[in-house]
């Protein structure tokens, strides 16, 4: 089976949901999370921090530089991320499907690189 990531991502201007808007959010995610791990397929995945925590680390250079903030500026960023296996992309889309309608955002499917 191969390994593919959908992430969930988040566009600046969206609308933060309240407190009584995300619990839905957060039950589906959950009734997602557990159906794929009931069937074997989930690998590992979270949730992540604001981007406002984010921290991009350059050693490329003679020295590392450490700079508050994405890597990049941008109008939308990744919000989270599921691991999954599946037998095929149009199985892997399925599931981002699921997926998207779960989280209430946009996720994207990609496949790991072979070893």
């Amino acid at each position: 089976m191969t390994q593919y990531m959908l992430s969930v991502h988040h566009r600046a201007g969206d609308p933060v949901p309240s407190a009584e808007e995300i619990q839905p959010i957060f039950e589906a995610v959950d009734r997602f999370n557990d159906k794929i791990t009931a069937e074997g397929i989930w690998v590992f995945g979270g949730g992540l921090e604001p981007v406002e925590t984010a921290i991009t680390v350059d050693n490329t250079g003679a020295e590392a530089v450490v700079t508050d903030g994405p890597f990049a500026e941008s109008k939308e960023w990744l919000g989270g991320f599921w691991v999954i296996e599946a037998p095929d992309l149009e199985a892997a889309l399925a599931l981002a499907k699921e997926a998207s309608a779960a989280c209430a955002g946009q996720v994207e499917v990609r496949p790991f690189q072979a070893e």
